[in-house]
């Protein structure tokens, strides 16, 4: 049914939807799609959603419609998210989606000097988007009031609690006047999340656009088991694949991760890496790279990814497992965006298997082998002991820098049609 709405069913006002047909946007998302009525009516919502389903513009255009030339140059909105890249991307949705508007926003996050946000405050915007840490500090120092709140978004609500920022949460929901319309958004719904979600929300519109922690139906999931030390040889083994055109890499920390970008480098291979150790402008560059296709592969953490929202990415390589198996399923489902196909890749050592177990257990089923040169049997039958981390290694372990080769025609492939599809690939 959903799919047979246009925007134009939905009673936007002219301005947005002369927005979204520039934008070339006809069709809304299921998201879009269940949330939209029920916020127009000013009702509460939860939403049950992954970054990119959509969940931005479902908040973002009722909010918009509500507001419309209708306040004085004062905060009525505040969109509270974990992450300074993902603020970014919502503030720029903000200028999207209100270009026909009057309406004035800004972004405030840490990383940077306040001096220029203080100064778009000290001019007067009628919508913030903010990480918790720095709202509060400029709240501390009364740069800005949130006693005019009329519409509140907690985006993210499970990631913010995984990153510590309850208390802030707590803190500035505090400052929030009673009445006003809230909207929560959480990818998972914890006992954690349902009890924040309650004490926020009054007689809410509940829409979840997925069951909870199932991965995306359109990613091809692949397990390679491989040795620890055998993984980055595997990695630039794939990256020889044409096919593997915008690549997301995930490391479990930000030293593995710079490690990993600094060894494809050496190799020829333009990568970049983003983890809450970069400054902000090198994380803004380094994804503003990727997503021009100047960069081929970003390696990230799980924390600074979640702010990245591209759609065109073909593949994640999961070159670490992550120990929380719910992680996985944010990780791959960053690839096959808007009802693209997309494809993931995990590699699994020995210590790791007890992590892969946890994921097949969440996710329901199980993933693809995949027959490479670097198998490893013992990293697939790995139990007991051998199946948990070690103790903390060196992280140098297996980057040396190699000349290229010629890619060889069995360098990895599936024992069907995976194999034959690579199989006549010619040499560099």
């Amino acid at each position: 049914m959903d799919n047979k709405i246009s925007f134009k069913d939905l009673n936007l006002i002219p301005p947005l939807e002369r927005a979204l047909t520039k934008e070339g946007y006809t069709i809304p998302t299921p998201i879009q799609s269940k949330s939209i009525p029920g916020l127009l009516l000013g009702r509460d919502l939860i939403g049950i959603a992954q970054t990119g389903t959509g969940k931005t513009a479902a908040f973002i255009l009722p909010i918009l419609q509500r507001m419309t030339e209708k306040y004085p140059r004062e905060i009525k909105t505040l969109v509270l998210t974990p992450t300074r890249e993902l603020a970014a991307q919502i503030g720029e949705s903000f200028s999207t989606y209100g270009q026909f508007l009057k309406f004035k926003h800004t972004v405030i996050f840490g990383g940077v000097k306040q001096g220029r946000q203080v100064q778009a405050l000290s001019k007067g915007v009628d919508i913030v988007v903010a990480t918790p840490g720095r709202l509060l500090d400029l709240m501390n120092q009364r740069k800005l009031t949130l006693k005019n709140i009329e519409f509140f978004v907690l985006d993210e609500a499970d990631r913010m609690l995984d990153m510590g920022f309850i208390h802030d949460i707590k803190k500035i929901i505090s400052k929030l006047p009673h009445k006003r319309q809230s909207l929560f958004f959480s990818a998972t719904m914890s006992p954690q999340v349902n009890t924040l979600a309650k004490s926020l929300l009054k007689d809410p519109t509940h829409v979840e656009v997925a069951p909870q922690a199932t991965t995306v139906e359109s990613v091809k999931q692949h397990i390679f088991f491989v040795d620890q030390d055998s993984k980055a040889k595997l990695l630039l083994k794939l990256l020889e694949h044409e096919h593997l055109t915008s690549v997301l890499v995930f490391t479990r920390t930000k030293h593995r991760a710079n490690k990993v970008a600094i060894f494809l480098s050496k190799n020829g291979i333009s990568s970049d890496a983003i983890h809450g150790n970069k400054t902000q402008n090198a994380r803004t560059k380094a994804i503003k790279d990727f997503k021009t296709g100047r960069t081929k592969v970003l390696v990230a953490t799980d924390i600074a990814a979640r702010g990245i929202d591209i759609e065109n990415i073909s593949h994640v390589i999961n070159f670490e497992l992550p120990n929380e198996p719910e992680s996985y399923v944010h990780r791959i489902g960053r690839t096959a965006r808007a009802g693209s196909d997309g494809t993931a890749f995990s590699f699994c050592a020995a210590e790791e298997r007890n992590y892969l177990s946890d994921i097949e257990r969440l996710i329901k089923q199980k993933l693809d082998v995949m027959d490479h040169t670097f198998h490893s049997e013992s990293a697939k039958n790995a139990v007991g002991t051998a199946a948990k981390p070690p103790p903390r290694k060196s992280f140098s372990r297996g980057f040396k820098s190699r000349k290229s080769k010629p890619a060889s025609r069995h360098s990895f492939s599936r024992k069907s049609k995976f194999r034959s599809r690579h199989k006549h690939r010619s040499k560099r």
